[in-house]
């Protein structure tokens, strides 16, 4: 029996199946990877760092939404929240682990997963924290950028020192939910008493609580005030950059955002640079290197940062040989 089709239903059928093929072609499309991106602080105030990490992940050759995908999660300066976020990111099966804003991050990213890589940033020692064996071949599932800030408060103090040559006692302030604290503050007392100061440690983990330190700086006559390590004070540098103007305390921190906030001084390396470099270890490791041959990355260069405005505005007259040193005078 022979079957007659007509113009119109061949044209009918044809057009079903043309309809049909983009839709077949999208099911066989591999499914982009996904790179879980933790940070300690929030959304807000994370934009520019995270616009550097883009950039990165750029430099090797992938964008966001076009051929890699990117899970957000912030733990809005509260630390006890990583070991969930980080959790909630390996049940989702991504490709890579950024955890990112100190070795709080890291270390929840680390005891998260065993197998999926994770590249961390972190201002402490990467190996004392344990995060890796060793600095050049870190072993395991994790590598990342470290600048050691933390370790940089000894120089942050010598500057402040001789900025400040008449202040007796420099303060400390510290975030007592940060567990390297303690080691960053032993560093600087060791320092003090090479300078022949005193160090007043104070600790501050909410806004209340830098508000009370504040008084306490004022009601101790302290010469000056160094900042921890720390990524709840980065978030709140507004903050501490008002109190300690109003109040004329020169204060000096590991990050050039401080002083661009209206703060006094900085010493450490380029946050953006860190947050790049990390980007673009996640792309290597995207494209098939594994973390443990990737050794951890360090800063090659640091940063000081005065804001003379600052200065001026708090009484203090910087030394001409400081503001030729500096790599960046705010005026």
């Amino acid at each position: 029996m022979t079957v007659t089709i007509g113009r119109r239903e061949l044209l009918a059928a044809l057009g079903g199946a043309v309809a049909a093929w983009p839709r077949a072609a999208r099911a066989q499309q591999p499914a982009l990877p996904v790179v879980g991106f933790i940070r300690t602080t929030s959304a807000d105030d994370s934009l520019k760092l995270v616009e550097a990490f883009r950039r990165g992940l750029g430099e090797a050759g992938y964008v966001e939404g076009r051929n890699v995908l990117i899970e957000y999660r912030y733990a809005q300066g509260q630390i006890d929240r990583l070991p969930a976020l980080a959790a909630d990111l390996v049940t989702r099966r991504v490709a890579v682990l950024a955890a990112t804003g100190g070795t709080v991050s890291a270390r929840a990213a680390k005891a998260a997963t065993s197998t999926i890589p994770v590249v961390f940033t972190t201002g402490d020692d990467p190996v004392k924290a344990g995060l890796v064996a060793s600095l050049s071949r870190p072993g395991g599932n994790v590598t990342g950028v470290s600048v050691f800030t933390a370790r940089l408060g000894a120089k942050r103090l010598a500057l402040l020192h001789e900025l400040i040559p008449a202040a007796t006692t420099i303060a400390i302030l510290l975030n007592p939910k940060n567990p390297d604290s303690e080691d960053e503050a032993k560093d600087v007392q060791e320092a003090a008493r090479a300078l022949g100061v005193e160090i007043l440690v104070l600790y501050a983990g909410t806004e209340n609580e830098i508000d009370a330190a504040f008084t306490k700086l004022v009601e101790q006559r302290t010469g000056a005030l160094m900042l921890g390590a720390d990524t709840f004070f980065t978030s709140q540098r507004a903050r501490i950059a008002t109190l300690s103007t109003y109040l004329r305390i020169p204060t000096a921190d590991s990050v050039r955002e401080f002083p661009e906030a209206g703060g006094f001084a900085s010493y450490g390396a380029s946050l953006a640079g860190v947050y790049r470099q990390a980007g673009v270890y996640v792309g290597r490791i995207l494209k098939g290197d594994k973390p443990a041959d990737l050794p951890v990355l360090l800063p090659t260069a640091f940063e000081f940062v005065i804001n003379l405005q600052t200065a001026k505005v708090i009484g203090l007259t910087v030394p001409d040989k400081l503001l030729v040193a500096a790599d960046e005078v705010i005026e």
